[in-house]
């Protein structure tokens, strides 16, 4: 395990062991459950079963030895290593996942299930439009980089601060991306992309969103798309990741 600070608000969590080279790269916002153990717990008690009974598994276990699961984006993949890298929002060590990932060293135990990808294109879209605050980056930055070198697309990426922005992203030609800090502005996240995207003069013809981050984001900018600019349902995926005041990114 390597742990990386990229920014104030992001570290890269790396992963390795000779069990993710069966790990079938399929690139994308790839998703996995990741599990890892709660503070001061000796190590992680995985399932058993990984059918949708791992669930119950999980939930019988007392909490002395309950491991925490949360759905997580592989950022990069490398199988014949055997790694993965995880990238994790960091908020103060707020929620759990944030917590772990600013402990986490080399040693430290983890697990994953794969749960495939969500970004699915239909055919003849001329462009594509993706948004999401800092809880969807890794997700959106995995997608450009497997993207084909044909894609257009308008890209809407929400962060914390300019501190946040990373200045080596590169996409293919015919994609613009509109980074969106919000600097200390006190503003929730997801609000600043949801008004920017909302008020944006957006290229003409069919075109496929990817949508992802806080619900009301994610369900706001579909309700804007169907009902103010005539977007087909079929054409909008669109991923509440976490609810503000629920829970937090991370």
């Amino acid at each position: 395990m390597r742990n990386t600070r990229l920014s104030p608000h992001f570290t890269s969590v790396t992963l390795g062991g000779p069990e993710l080279e069966r790990l079938r790269p399929m690139g994308f916002d790839q998703t996995v459950r990741l599990f890892f153990p709660r503070e001061g717990q000796a190590g992680l008690r995985m399932p058993t079963l990984s059918n949708e009974a791992w669930m119950a598994q999980v939930l019988l276990l007392p909490k002395s030895r309950r491991p925490w699961v949360r759905n997580y984006t592989i950022r990069r993949i490398r199988p014949e290593a055997g790694e993965v890298d995880i990238e994790f929002v960091l908020h103060g060590g707020e929620s759990p996942a944030s917590a772990w990932a600013l402990r986490a060293r080399p040693g430290e135990p983890a697990g994953i299930f794969d749960m495939g990808i969500s970004y699915l294109p239909p055919a003849g879209v001329s462009w594509q439009l993706l948004a999401g605050d800092e809880s969807a980056l890794p997700a959106i930055l995995a997608i450009l980089d497997s993207a084909p070198a044909s894609l257009v697309a308008e890209v809407f990426l929400e962060v914390p601060e300019s501190a946040d922005i990373r200045t080596d992203v590169r996409g293919p030609s015919g994609v613009r991306i509109h980074w969106l800090p919000r600097d200390g502005s006190g503003r929730a996240p997801g609000e600043l992309a949801l008004e920017t995207v909302s008020r944006a003069d957006l290229p003409g013809g069919r075109f496929y969103t990817w949508v992802a981050g806080e619900s009301r984001l994610a369900t706001g900018l579909r309700r804007h798309l169907v009902n103010e600019r005539g977007t087909p349902k079929g054409d909008i995926a669109f991923l509440g990741y976490w609810r503000r005041g629920r829970s937090s990114p991370g």
